[in-house]
């Protein structure tokens, strides 16, 4: 066995071995006060250990004077249904006043009041789930006050800080969240489609050098490879002849302006020299803009030197990026339109999605998405900036892109991803962790914490995501609940035997 499963082993033994002893520790069950009593897991008293009226609740006495107190909820709401006697005798309601005060779990108090109904006196509040109190009983008769106290309790675990650790139990606390409703599509990153960039020479030619290899980082201007071309030398050498006729025609244009102002030479020769210059000047610039459609300077040209031939040409990168392809090697005889490089700028990738075609209605160009990496244990935020017209006949779905900023460059082409595309942003002020949520009877509850004390809380759910529940009621923004491992306390109550008989 591993060391990794055998530490596995271990934990599942001591998280049983923790059960046990909880479950060792805890009290026996008891009814609640109630002619439909309650069986409740973890109750502080025993079943046998306080006296049972003729309606089957608790019974409270002192003296002749007696209450005995139920909880009715067959059908309705649980309330509180009090019978008074006197010597065994049930007594005229209108003689007793009464109030209950429940202070349950946490510290918060429930005051019921009372009020004549039939043959008992009838809680006016509802008894919220869970029965779970402490009960302070108060009476008024002939002048004379009455007061008992015991505990009812249910859904209730108590463990040590140590125990609590050792069973990996977590808590946290509840507030607000936002919870965001998605839907989760399969995707790819690939590369940025905007950002390729295809290199050709431009120029038949013979390669005389390559400068970068493949795969390598390149900057805008880099020197990618330098080829020799016949066709460059003869464009220079007819835009060198260019410059030079201009020049003369220039000077000539200059010479027969001052004789013709000078009315020493006709206006023919003046007007024929500046069509001169002008044709010139044409001649030298449709050369010069071939050369600069090769990025080439034209200065250069006219400083030219023995040291750079006219047939050198250098290819220079024309982005940041990547050499992704490279189809080029020394003495390789080049076309024009040869591709010899492809780049590719990775500081921005893409997303490319899975749209089904039921989901389309449910995709928008604008759309908020997360994207999730499980191989990179990493995510990233984006936006859907195309969505496919087109619905494939195999695959029964469309392309959507979604762009990442990606200047880690830990996005790499090829990664599967999972896109959660956000279809609604809610903010709400009480929610708790997913993993949180347990059932108990046929509630849903989270298990809260008060010291070494913790209880079941029903509540009352509302939307979700898969990290978050909103709770409509039954918890409150600052309360602490465990998060990680309740299946334990459940477990507990399990094995305690936790009922609601009715």
């Amino acid at each position: 066995m591993s060391l990794k499963n055998t530490f596995a082993t271990v934990a599942i033994i001591a998280a049983i071995a923790v059960s046990a002893w909880a479950v060792l520790r805890e009290p026996p069950m008891e009814p609640d006060a109630g002619g439909h009593g309650h069986g409740h897991g973890g109750h502080d008293d025993h079943e046998d250990e306080f006296e049972r009226g003729p309606n089957g609740g608790r019974l409270l006495e002192s003296g002749p004077f007696a209450l005995e107190v139920t909880i009715f909820e067959d059908g309705i709401p649980p309330q509180f249904r009090v019978y008074p006697t006197k010597d065994g005798r049930p007594l005229p309601l209108s003689t007793v006043s009464l109030t209950i005060a429940l202070t349950r779990f946490g510290g918060g108090v429930d005051t019921i009041e009372f009020v004549p109904e039939g043959e008992y006196l009838r809680g006016v509040q509802v008894v919220e789930e869970p029965h779970s109190f402490e009960v302070a009983v108060s009476a008024l008769h002939d002048g004379e006050n009455f007061d008992w106290a015991f505990e009812s309790h249910e859904g209730r675990v108590e463990l040590t800080p140590e125990a609590a650790e050792y069973a990996g139990i977590e808590t946290g606390v509840a507030g607000p969240t936002t919870i965001r409703q998605v839907l989760s599509l399969p995707g790819e990153i690939t590369l940025n489609a905007d950002r390729i960039v295809h290199v050709v020479p431009r120029l038949a030619g013979v390669v005389r050098s390559v400068d970068k290899p493949l795969g390598a980082n390149v900057q805008e201007g880099d020197l990618l490879a330098v080829i020799d071309s016949g066709e460059l030398a003869d464009t220079k050498s007819s835009y060198l002849e260019a410059v030079e006729h201009f020049r003369l025609a220039e000077s000539r244009y200059q010479r027969e302006k001052k004789l013709f102002e000078e009315k020493i030479s006709a206006e023919e020769d003046y007007l024929s020299s500046v069509e001169a210059m002008a044709k010139a000047e044409i001649e030298m610039n449709s050369f010069r803009y071939k050369l600069l459609s090769l990025e080439i300077d034209t200065d250069t040209v006219t400083n030219f030197s023995k040291e750079k031939p006219l047939t050198e040409y250098e290819i220079r990168s024309p982005i940041n990026g990547l050499i992704i392809e490279k189809h080029i090697a020394r003495g390789e005889s080049l076309n024009p339109d040869a591709d010899i490089f492809v780049l590719a700028d990775l500081s921005n990738v893409w997303a490319e999605v899975v749209v089904y075609a039921q989901d389309l209605k449910r995709v928008r160009q604008g759309a908020r998405v997360t994207i999730t990496s499980d191989d990179l244990g990493k995510e990233a935020e984006g936006v859907v900036s195309y969505i496919g017209q087109l619905v494939g006949e195999e695959t029964r779905s469309a392309r959507a892109i979604v762009e990442i900023p990606n200047e880690s460059r830990d996005w790499r082409p090829g990664l599967y991803v999972t896109v959660d595309v956000i279809e609604d942003v809610t903010e709400v002020p009480v929610a708790v962790r997913a993993e949180a949520i347990q059932t108990f009877r046929d509630w849903q509850v989270v298990y809260g914490k008060h010291g070494d004390t913790y209880e079941i809380k029903p509540v009352k759910l509302g939307q979700r995501d898969d990290g978050w529940v909103e709770v409509l009621s039954g918890l409150d923004p600052g309360d602490e609940y465990v998060v990680k491992n309740s299946f334990v306390l459940k477990a507990e109550l399990g094995k305690a035997g936790a009922t609601h008989a009715h």
